[in-house]
């Protein structure tokens, strides 16, 4: 996984932007964290299994049924998004992708 450190992307005050397996990551917020670099890497793994581009399309509809469902409030709706829930849950565990299943998000799918 590559990350480039750049001025502009990602937008607004999230720290890192995983595209394609390239995560972007403005200069302000310094170098990530061991944590945060494995929250990235969790959606590297997501999107190869997904062939990325259905990882995207996903992404975005499952977070508009999440608006939906949690009343407007795009907070809350990305933090419900499985991918998310999936990569929150574990960032912090540095032997979760290599005990990782295929497919692992799917758990997460249902909101508890």
């Amino acid at each position: 996984m590559k990350v480039i450190y750049n001025r502009f992307i990602p937008f607004g005050t999230y720290h890192g932007l995983n595209l394609f397996g390239i995560v972007f990551v403005q200069r302000r917020w310094g170098k990530m964290e061991p944590y945060e670099l494995n929250h990235e890497f969790i959606h590297t793994c997501q999107q190869w299994e997904m062939t990325y581009v259905l990882f995207y399309l996903w992404y975005v509809v499952e977070f508009l049924v999440r608006l939906v469902q949690y009343g407007f409030h795009a907070e809350k709706a990305y933090y419900n998004i499985s991918f998310e829930r999936e990569a929150y849950a574990n960032e912090r565990n540095m032997e979760y992708l290599h005990e990782r299943r295929l497919m692992a998000w799917t758990r997460y799918l249902k909101h508890s």
